[in-house]
């Protein structure tokens, strides 16, 4: 079945991109520490992630956890990421900035994005701690960014649907919505009613405990396993917006 609503899953190791690209996905967010809220991977989780993935791979470009407004030598660090992200062979890069009052910093923005060229640049949920949501899609607009990621300024998908929708049909075809933020195989299909998303992301719905292969036991009483994403969990998902 053909489908009109892309699927991108968001990853935060090298072999959680590998099981989401096994498990059907049309694309990673390829990230670190995701229980901050996800940072830069290392070079050699990009050189990997995009060599053996046939599907394309965007990396998170920040440095670090906290606010969205970074000091100029961080701005420089991440220009040095979006440059390996690049080399290494990354489809796009995700990034946002913001100034001191939750505004898109567009001239940091605008720097990353000419770095960037000709990859894909998406805006990620830093979007939604801006004021005025509205004026921040035309901002990115202008600017010429291809996407933005956006729980339309609420914690859940499902809590901003209403704002989605007006941002969906405001963005038309001049920039991509994905919509995400808390969603699941089970509340998926009315989000998407609702919203009229082309694009969805999805992380937490995808990921599982995996168990360590490893034929020892830690002395210390600690565990060897930990949670990822699982291709089979990716597969459900794929199956659910195949239906809809």
């Amino acid at each position: 079945m053909s489908r009109s609503i892309g699927v991108e899953i968001c990853v935060g190791d090298l072999l959680s991109a590998l099981e989401a690209g096994e498990g059907g996905a049309d694309r990673v967010e390829l990230c670190d520490r995701l229980e901050v809220g996800g940072t830069t991977p290392s070079a050699g989780t990009i050189a990997e992630a995009c060599r053996r993935l046939t599907i394309p791979v965007h990396v998170l470009i920040r440095s670090r956890a906290g606010d969205f407004a970074p000091t100029e030598p961080e701005i420089a660090a991440m220009a040095h990421d979006v440059e390996i992200a690049k080399r290494l062979g990354a489809s796009g890069v995700v990034f946002g900035m913001l100034d001191n009052d939750g505004a898109i910093d567009c001239e940091a923005t605008a720097r990353l994005i000419d770095l960037a060229r000709p990859l894909s640049v998406t805006f990620h949920k830093a979007f939604d701690q801006a004021p005025d949501l509205d004026e921040a899609l035309e901002t990115l607009v202008d600017l010429g960014v291809d996407r933005l990621l956006t729980s339309g300024g609420r914690l859940t998908a499902e809590e901003g649907a209403d704002a989605l929708a007006r941002l969906i049909a405001r963005a038309g075809d001049r920039i991509g919505v994905i919509v995400a933020g808390s969603l699941t195989v089970a509340n998926l299909p009315a989000v998407v009613a609702r919203t009229k998303a082309r694009e969805v992301h999805l992380g937490s719905a995808a990921v599982d405990r995996i168990r360590s292969s490893a034929a020892f036991a830690p002395r210390d009483g600690s565990t060897l396993d930990w949670r990822g994403v699982r291709a089979e969990k990716v597969r459900r998902i794929m199956e659910v917006v195949a239906g809809l």
